[in-house]
């Protein structure tokens, strides 16, 4: 009888019930069911092994035996074959790990970093538009620079900050995939930009009317409607146009409207809530918006949730101008720049911009609301044109 290659294709297909050899230690297991499996009997390091080649007839009689001597090649070189096959696997699935997936996983770890645990998808958009349609699918320990150049180079300068904030969020996302344990080339973000080369776009400024302009564009703004109250609050208050587009009537307390922190442009948490002095004037504006409000929300759009920032773009396209809403905060900072002495510090405060560092605002815990509702005040008289004089601030001594 054969040591070796004891059994036949035809004939493993006829087997019954029990264990049959094929010699060398490989052996088809079937059960009453008619199932089998491949198994391969060794000894290495003095150990006795079994090693399961694959189910039959899946796994084909000369199938089995071709994985049976690669096994017998790694024993006889001292290697445990079933470890090896383990590392294998292992290695494979670290391979295996698709851009998309490690970009989801980057995102939720995230989160908490994020504004709003980014609920409003930004931090995800650039990729999830301009990375993911090509690399999404692509095993992340594959990705060179050569992938992410041809990704990115149609709008590396057509739309170079939609670029740099891809190819950053790209970044994190290797980064994060490294943490992982997946085998990443870490350079590959800034080879990639080498091949890119330096962009061409020069940012530009969002265009803002001239603070002299400002008094007859609010003059205009007079009928009443949703759209026009929040013009009016905006150019008054300074805020952004988010947090004003979300106000609600309980951020609301006598003169004093406090902007959430998670609100806030690149803040974090509520010891980052931005408090914005009403004057006379605005708390008349909320006044005529609460008639407009609903669940909650004093700007409510026609249909539901509350009016897009394009809303308000809109009706200034319409009248021709080039200026935008957001503008209108340049607008009030050269007029405090230009028409009054207030310190730099309480003037950037007008905006909710921090200045200084993290250990200077730990010491000076003011946020010169007082001063604010000065110089806010005096803002509304000169857009409302009830006054038109230079405001003096007095700074306090140290």
């Amino acid at each position: 009888m054969r040591a070796t290659n004891r059994l036949s294709a035809k004939g493993a297909a006829s087997l019954t019930c029990g264990k049959h050899a094929d010699g060398a230690g490989l052996w088809l297991v079937k059960d009453e069911a008619g199932r089998g499996k491949w198994v391969l009997r060794v000894t290495v390091h003095g150990r006795r092994r079994e090693m399961g080649l694959g189910a039959f007839p899946a796994v084909s009689l000369a199938e089995a035996r071709r994985l049976a001597d690669e096994a017998r090649a790694l024993v006889r070189a001292s290697v445990d074959p079933i470890k090896d096959r383990e590392r294998r696997r292992r290695e494979a699935e670290r391979k295996l790990h698709l851009l998309g997936e490690v970009a989801l996983d980057a995102f939720e770890s995230r989160k908490a970093e994020l504004k709003g645990d980014g609920v409003a998808g930004r931090w995800f958009s650039p990729l999830q538009l301009h990375i993911l349609p090509k690399l999404g699918k692509v095993p992340v320990a594959e990705i060179d620079q050569k992938d992410i150049r041809d990704c990115l180079a149609p709008i590396w300068h057509a739309k170079a900050v939609t670029a740099q904030k891809a190819i950053n969020r790209l970044g994190l996302c290797l980064k994060h995939a490294a943490a992982l344990g997946l085998d990443v080339d870490l350079q590959a973000i800034d080879k990639a930009r080498a091949l890119l080369g330096k962009q061409r776009h020069e940012a530009a400024n969002i265009p803002a009317l001239h603070w002299h302009d400002v008094p007859a564009f609010y003059a205009s703004l007079d009928d009443g409607t949703v759209t026009h109250l929040a013009l009016r609050l905006l150019i008054l208050t300074g805020v952004r146009s988010a947090p004003l587009r979300f106000l609600q009537e309980s951020q609301i307390d006598g003169d004093v409207w406090t902007v959430p922190g998670h609100a806030m442009k690149g803040r974090k948490g509520a010891t980052a809530d931005h408090r914005v002095p009403l004057c006379p004037e605005t708390i008349e504006i909320i006044k005529a918006a609460r008639r407009h409000a609903r669940e909650g929300f004093l700007f409510p759009s026609a249909k539901k949730g509350v009016i897009s920032d394009a809303t308000m773009s809109r009706l200034m396209e319409r009248r021709g101008m080039t200026a935008r809403p957001h503008g209108f905060r340049s607008s009030l900072r050269d007029w405090l720049a230009e028409a009054t002495d207030a310190p730099h510090e309480v003037a950037e405060a007008c905006l909710g911009h921090q200045t200084d560092g993290a250990v200077v605002r730990a010491y000076r815990r003011t946020d010169f609301i007082e001063q604010r509702r000065i110089l806010l005040g005096r803002w509304a008289q000169y857009v409302t044109e009830q006054s038109g004089q230079v405001v003096k601030m007095v700074r306090e001594a140290n």
